[in-house]
């Protein structure tokens, strides 16, 4: 065989290499995309509910407040600050188990980059503090959220008493998350590096997002 032939064949076979490589690549990353993109997240509840230091989170109405704590919490309020710390829960579910022929693989959340929104007003925004795994389980992982956030500068305009009540409808006894959604955009750690979601997600308490 010619010296020309030779490095001919050797040319073939390093681009043959090269592009099967490739495809892997792309194949990687293709599963990866389609293993992150089923991912789901929902709110789950608000626990630890405190405004200006008094805990709500063990009260149903403005009425179970006592006459002490009403005194602080105006006093608090008059001083045009109202800040409010509480435990948001946020379910995640990978439902990448193992089953229906796909690969399981766990998921693992780098960053949260979230905004708080409660009301539909735009408030405090943050991150997770450090890696989050999320079993290829098909089960829940709850992801706690430390929210801290003077509610006065959100809705001082609104009035000392419906401030109170909007604290209780989200962290009291019967309190719920539908006046809460949490605008996130994830990123999570895979074989070929970090990936962050394209978009945000809106994430509510109706439905996995």
């Amino acid at each position: 065989m010619s010296r020309f032939s030779i490095t001919k064949v050797l040319m073939i076979f390093i681009i043959s290499i090269f592009f099967f490589q490739s495809c892997n690549i792309v194949k990687d990353i293709t599963n990866t995309l389609a293993d992150i993109g089923r991912l789901k997240f929902k709110l789950d509840n608000i626990s630890n509910m405190s405004v200006s230091g008094i805990t709500l989170s063990n009260k149903k109405s403005f009425n179970d407040i006592s006459t002490t704590d009403v005194l602080k919490l105006t006093s608090s309020f008059a001083t045009k600050k109202f800040p409010a710390e509480f435990t948001l829960n946020v379910l995640a579910q990978n439902p990448n188990d193992g089953n229906n022929g796909k690969q399981k693989t766990n998921a693992f959340i780098q960053s949260l980059d979230y905004r708080l929104i409660i009301d539909e007003i735009t408030t405090i925004n943050g991150d997770i503090k450090s890696e989050i795994s999320v079993p290829g389980s098909g089960q829940s992982t709850i992801i706690p959220l430390g929210m801290g956030l003077d509610l006065y500068q959100f809705f001082g305009s609104r009035g000392y008493e419906s401030i109170v009540n909007l604290a209780l409808a989200i962290g009291g006894v019967n309190g719920t998350t539908s006046k809460v959604k949490l605008d996130i955009k994830p990123t999570v750690r895979t074989a070929i590096g970090p990936m962050s979601y394209p978009g945000r997600i809106t994430v509510i308490d109706q439905e996995w997002r």
